[in-house]
């Protein structure tokens, strides 16, 4: 069988996302029993290969010391900025500081993809370490899913919107979360990032522009991402049909 890696997890929580209306970030509502951030980060936590936890945090954050209580495993904490790119970033120097090296690998996990699965996550490690020899220091990859819907393009203009053309589909991928890299690199590629001005919507796309070709592993429709109250109710429904207990 194929090595699972050992992995560092990095969870980027500075969010203040309360689109969903409440007045809680996101991160913390509750959802089948616990905080969206404890079932994001619960099923990492349990894993051999994972080695540890770092949070990157708005520096205001009053909610987050309760939910560190109930972790099973004591998190580094880093403090976050305004975008994602910046909480990944300050992460992954606090993980630096704290000894780690440069060729480990880090999973940056989104902290509102409560549904992850452990087989999504073993397909991760399994896919990108196989490559890891032959890629060197630009390996890595992402959890991804096809396209399946067909794409349309509104047309542009004032007025009500209306579909000007439909997209091809062939070769496009949702990018999902975990992501996986190497510290070093990942680092490094953020730091670039940074200094040309430039902002990445995922860690993938800094890593592009460094000229990595990260894999494409196929994930579950079923690891969504919370933005609005049908996607929270739907997570609701995918943990409970798991018989996920708070």
């Amino acid at each position: 069988a194929l090595e699972r890696p050992p992995y560092w997890l990095v969870m980027p929580a500075a969010g203040r996302g309360t689109r969903l209306g409440a007045d809680l970030p996101k991160q913390y509502l509750m959802l089948a029993g616990r905080s969206m951030l404890e079932w994001s980060v619960q099923t990492f936590l349990i894993d051999a290969a994972c080695r540890g936890l770092v949070v990157a945090l708005a520096p205001d954050d009053e909610h987050w010391s309760q939910v560190r209580s109930r972790l099973q495993r004591v998190p580094i904490e880093a403090v976050g900025g305004a975008e994602r790119a910046d909480s990944v970033r300050s992460a992954l120097q606090r993980l630096q500081a704290s000894g780690v090296g440069a060729d480990e690998w880090v999973l940056v996990h989104d902290a509102a993809r409560p549904c992850v699965s452990a087989a999504e996550i073993d397909a991760l490690l399994r896919a990108v370490g196989s490559t890891a020899d032959r890629e060197g220091r630009l390996a890595g990859g992402l959890l991804a899913l096809p396209m399946t819907d067909t794409l349309k393009r509104q047309r542009s203009g004032a007025g009500s919107i209306a579909s000007q053309e439909t997209v091809a589909r062939e070769g496009l991928w949702r990018a999902l979360t975990p992501q996986m890299f190497r510290l070093g690199a990942l680092l490094a590629a953020l730091d670039a990032a940074l200094a040309a001005g430039r902002r990445p919507t995922d860690e993938a796309q800094a890593m592009e522009w460094q000229g990595a070709q990260p894999l494409l592993v196929a994930g579950e429709s079923t690891n969504l991402k919370v933005t609005t109250a049908q996607d929270w109710a739907l997570a609701e429904g995918i943990l409970a049909a798991r018989g996920a207990q708070p």
